[in-house]
């Protein structure tokens, strides 16, 4: 109960603080309250009188995720404010939103640049935008890389680089697929999804097999490694981490899985004479 009228105090809130030249409408004769009535708010997002009087009422009402965005919208809220709605509405996360996802915040940046260990950022089709100087020497340089080639997922999955050990291939597949399943299902724009999953449909038998699975997974740790010049091998724990500022970006940490990965890691950092990472 208490939530439901946090819900009807942000939304007074919300329309209050909206003029009606701010969303085109007229002021039109003298109002006894600042902001939004119910009707307009109702007209701006596309539902009935009725239901947004009760929503706003804190009723026992059900909207959809889709009806709330369009709120959300007609109430201009700010990223946060559409979570705190979502939040109370549905007690959930919202859909992740569509943002400028494919710039990297200085900070982000720097914090990669301090690490010494590889990091890489990528937004929530699995497309790389952001990476520190070890991703560049013990992974690939993505640099020269248009946008539409630096797709980790299908990196991944259709690199001959990864097949080499066909069992330790399959496993990582089933993985990788479980994830970008569970991402596919929150996704606010599908279409960034669907052209990628129709060419991985005709390049990957496998991809096939396993999209058809049930499997789905909500979070991707796994071990991999990088194989140095002199034939070394270097073994990671990987995990992600969603980017608190960006909601569509996540950071991949890759981490040394044993001691004698790390004191190869510090060589290689040495040999990249980075003097923090040298240390």
């Amino acid at each position: 109960m208490a939530q439901r009228e946090e819900l009807t105090r942000f939304l007074k809130a919300a329309r209050g603080r909206i003029a009606p030249a701010d969303v085109g409408l007229p002021a039109g004769e003298r109002r006894r309250t600042r902001g939004l009535r119910r009707e307009e708010v109702a007209a701006l997002a596309g539902m009935s009188v009725t239901w947004y009087t009760w929503f706003e009422q804190g009723r026992e009402v059900q909207l959809s995720a889709a009806m709330i965005e369009r709120l959300g919208k007609a109430l201009k809220l700010e990223p946060s404010e559409r979570e705190f709605l979502f939040a109370l509405a549905q007690h959930r996360p919202p859909p992740l939103a569509h943002v400028g996802d494919d710039v990297v915040r200085p900070s982000t940046q720097a914090l990669m640049d301090s690490l010494s260990i590889p990091a890489l950022v990528i937004v929530e089709d699995w497309t790389v935008v952001g990476w520190n100087g070890l991703v560049t020497r013990l992974f690939r340089d993505y640099a020269p890389l248009p946008r539409e080639q630096r797709n980790l997922f299908r990196i991944l999955m259709l690199s001959e680089r990864y097949r080499a050990d066909p069992e330790r291939y399959r496993e990582m597949a089933r993985r990788l697929v479980a994830r970008f399943k569970w991402d596919y299902s929150r996704t606010s724009r599908p279409q960034v999804f669907e052209a990628l999953i129709t060419e991985m449909r005709a390049a990957s038998p496998l991809f096939c097999q396993l999209w058809e699975a049930a499997e789905i997974r909500s979070h991707f740790e796994d071990v991999n490694s990088a194989t140095l010049p002199d034939g070394e091998a270097i073994a990671f724990h990987h995990t992600s981490y969603a980017i608190e500022e960006v909601p569509g970006q996540r950071l991949i940490l890759f981490a040394p899985a044993d001691a004698a990965s790390a004191a190869r890691l510090a060589q290689v950092a040495r040999e990249m004479t980075i003097p923090h990472l040298a240390a």
